[in-house]
């Protein structure tokens, strides 16, 4: 009874036990094997041991080690200080690619000349030079207005040989060490960029490369070549580097009557090395155009592989090619695209979850699957005419801009895909949108569903309506990363502070929250006060100043902090108008200065102020903070104690996009825009006015202007006093501001509630 008891216990466990045991018992056979075989095998002729005897690298019947076996023993070297020599700290680089060396991919070169800078380069800068990392124009002599978005380098003089020895001297001294690969190419040539730089991704960097299309040398019988400069060619940073000693040489004993041909001769005779077509596997296609081709016409294999066409006679000629090969490698990326697909259709069915594991569309990531109700992606609705989730919380708005162009591209993508399936069956054309939905998707992309009333025309010509709902989706596209320059947090901000007589009851808490989170925390920061006088008040100021509490509390400051000086400028106006106070302000610092325009409510802390040095770069970016405003306690609350918990942070308030008070930007982008300002007013200053700062960086600066929320910028509730001698839009602007920092809506409507039960009574 007992063992029947025992067996029906174990019987779970049995197949675990006899695994086991069957498994030991098979190593423990096969350890046995391997001992008994492998003595002989591991001993050389000599009677050493082999690698399984004693780790000892193999060796020949000799005895001496064998060919190509390296002993890879660690080899620890202590470190050790001589200490008669004197230390010497080490600097390190700025970026880490600088330090281990790694270079950038590609530099393009385009040779051009006074008389095809305006029409043939402007070609090639349009249509292919943005496909290039790095891209440079070299001529001989400049014409006196050099187009637009173009980088230009001079040498001044035509000579095409003098050009192409400048042209290579310059490369080197330049961009010798920061790139791999050197394409030269001429203006009259149209390369695909993308192919080209597919190209270099495959060849190796440690060779000396000179590739293109190869040519024979004129009148010569030799087996060397040179690559035809109409076709572009492919130079390596090691030739460039090994060519460089021997310019000067090449220069004054080689004659040449064609560029490209004393180049190629000048790497003939000093590194031996003749241009070819053909490179590691790698082919340099070319084509040549014949006089009134028609690029749309041309169906010849070759011509649809080149790499480059030459010669380009015209701009037009230009812009037909880059159509006609763009439209080449569209139906390429479609074609592929499909065959990926299919491939996917046919794996997925070899997968656990089946074709039931299958995604539309196919090859987009799956619907983002919320796991609570918090998480589900609620869905806009929308007409083609009004959109029922506006930005400012309206529950209805005009549907407009770039909202309005997406549902009308989406519209007609849709009718698009219809057709393509059912034609020549049925033809469909749109009658009305009944619905529209949509939803961003941050797993896959904008996602929309749309009720189409829809026309339908048979090949007989009979019509119908019906309704069709359709599923699109606009997937995202391959994340860009955009270089930006470099930046660090330990630059000094200049905080701008401007006071007037209505702000005098807030100065006492910002010079507070000052003075504890920059003061006593030693962060790089001044502080500059700008005292606006009403002209009232300027000419009682020896009798009665109305600042005069202000700057007590900064000699306070100055005697707590001995180290700290906090100037103060005074200005009489009766319009404080914000560019104004600027360019007093401005004139008085350096050129390099960071500035902080912040306002009397700002409570100043060291995480914004290091977003500020972050966010604004030099000739490059400026920065415009959202602060966060908080709602009136008295609306929110109704007598309630106020919530002050971490939990609660950012809760009761609004982000102020009304206003513009906050700026970060350096000194010399404000004097470069506000330079292009004066030459557009002349004279007439009334239209400083109505103008911010904002607004002189967005009209006369091509800087990049970031405008975002800042949860460091954290403001209390405060009537603002809004200046009607102001223009009718920043006094309108200011208005909006202090009513939707009153309350919410939820809080608003309390409100009211309560005021009308109140009334009722």
């Amino acid at each position: 009874m007992r063992l029947a008891v025992l067996l029906a216990a174990l019987r779970p466990v049995l197949p675990l036990v006899l695994g086991l045991s069957l498994g030991c018992s098979l190593s423990l056979l096969r350890a046995s094997w391997s001992q008994s075989g492998g003595e002989d095998q591991c001993l050389g002729a000599a009677g050493r041991p082999g690698p399984l005897a004693g780790g000892a690298r193999p060796e020949a019947a000799d005895g001496r080690p064998g060919p190509g076996h390296e002993d890879f023993r660690p080899r620890i070297v202590p470190y050790y200080r001589d200490p008669n020599k004197p230390y010497k700290k080490v600097l390190r680089t700025r970026y880490i690619q600088t330090e281990l060396g790694f270079h950038e991919r590609l530099f393009v070169a385009v040779l051009t000349s006074k008389a095809t800078l305006n029409t043939l380069a402007v070609a090639v800068n349009k249509t292919v030079a943005h496909h290039f990392p790095r891209l440079l124009y070299f001529t001989g002599l400049r014409s006196a207005k050099v187009p637009h978005g173009m980088v230009l380098v001079a040498h001044g003089d035509e000579r095409p040989i003098w050009l192409m020895y400048e042209t290579m001297h310059y490369i080197h001294q330049h961009f010798g060490s920061d790139y791999d690969w050197f394409y030269i190419m001429q203006d009259d040539t149209y390369a695909q960029a993308e192919q080209v730089k597919a190209l270099v991704t495959h060849l190796s960097i440690n060779q000396d490369v000179y590739l293109g299309r190869a040519e024979e040398f004129i009148g010569g019988d030799e087996q060397a070549r040179y690559c035809h400069g109409g076709f572009g060619y492919l130079i390596s940073r090691s030739l460039l580097l090994k060519l460089h000693p021997h310019l000067d040489s090449c220069r004054n004993e080689i004659l040449s009557v064609r560029p490209d041909e004393w180049l190629g001769r000048c790497i003939i005779d000093f590194l031996g090395i003749t241009c070819v077509s053909q490179l590691q596997g790698q082919h340099y296609h070319t084509y040549e155009l014949a006089k009134n081709t028609e690029p749309e016409k041309e169906e010849e294999e070759e011509f649809q592989a080149a790499l480059a066409v030459h010669p380009v006679s015209d701009m037009t000629l230009m812009y037909r090619l880059h159509k006609h090969f763009s439209r080449i490698q569209l139906d390429r990326a479609y074609q592929e695209i499909q065959d990926l697909q299919m491939q996917i259709r046919n794996l997925t069915s070899l997968t656990p979850a089946g074709e039931a594991g299958l995604t539309w569309p196919v090859g987009i990531n799956a619907p983002f699957l919320p796991k609570s109700r918090f998480e589900v992606i609620s869905w806009d609705y929308f007409t083609e005419q009004h959109l029922f989730s506006c930005p400012d919380g309206s529950p209805k708005c005009e549907l407009s801009g770039a909202s309005k162009a997406d549902v009308s591209e989406i519209i007609e993508s849709a009718l698009e895909q219809l057709n393509s399936r059912y034609q020549p069956l049925l033809r469909f054309s749109k009658r009305q949108l009944l619905n529209g939905y949509r939803r961003f998707d941050p797993t896959r992309g904008m996602e929309y569903t749309l009720d189409l009333l829809l026309e339908a025309v048979t090949q007989k010509g009979h019509s119908h309506l019906l309704a069709k709902r359709v599923s699109l989706v606009r997937p995202l596209s391959k994340v860009e990363i955009i270089p930006m320059p470099y930046v660090t947090e330990a630059t000094r901000v200049q905080l701008v502070l401007p006071l007037t007589v209505q702000d005098l009851d807030f100065v006492a808490n910002f010079l507070d929250m000052f003075a504890m989170n920059t003061l006593d925390t030693h962060d790089n920061a001044l502080l500059t006060l700008l005292f606006i006088y009403h002209p009232y008040d300027a000419q009682r100021v020896s009798q009665v100043d109305v600042f005069a509490g202000v700057k007590a509390m900064v000699g306070e400051l100055e005697k707590r902090y001995a180290e700290v000086k906090i100037p103060w400028i005074s200005v009489k106006t009766e319009v404080p108008s914000q560019v104004k106070l600027m360019d007093i302000v401005s004139k008085k610092h350096p050129v390099d200065t960071l500035f902080f325009l912040a306002s009397v409510w700002t409570e100043i802390n060291m995480e914004f102020l290091n977003r500020c040095r972050m966010n604004t770069i030099s000739n490059w970016q400026v920065f415009f903070p959202v602060h966060f405003q908080e709602f009136n306690p008295a609306l929110v609350y109704r007598g309630e104690q106020t919530a002050s918990s971490s939990t609660d942070f950012l809760r009761d308030g609004h982000f102020d996009r009304y206003s513009f008070a906050e700026a970060c930007f350096y000194n010399s982008d404000y004097m470069t825009a506000r330079t292009k300002l004066a030459a557009d007013i002349l004279d007439r200053d009334e239209v400083l006015e109505s103008m911010e700062v904002f607004d002189v960086f967005l009209h006369y600066s091509g800087l990049h202007l970031f405008r975002a929320v800042e949860p460091g910028l954290v403001q209390k509730y405060a009537l603002r006093s809004c200046n009607p001698r102001l223009s009718e839009e920043l006094y309108h602007r200011c208005v909006l501001s202090n009513l939707e920092g009153l309350a919410s809506r939820s809080h608003l409507a309390m409100a009211l509630f309560e005021q009308e039960q109140a009334n009722s009574t």
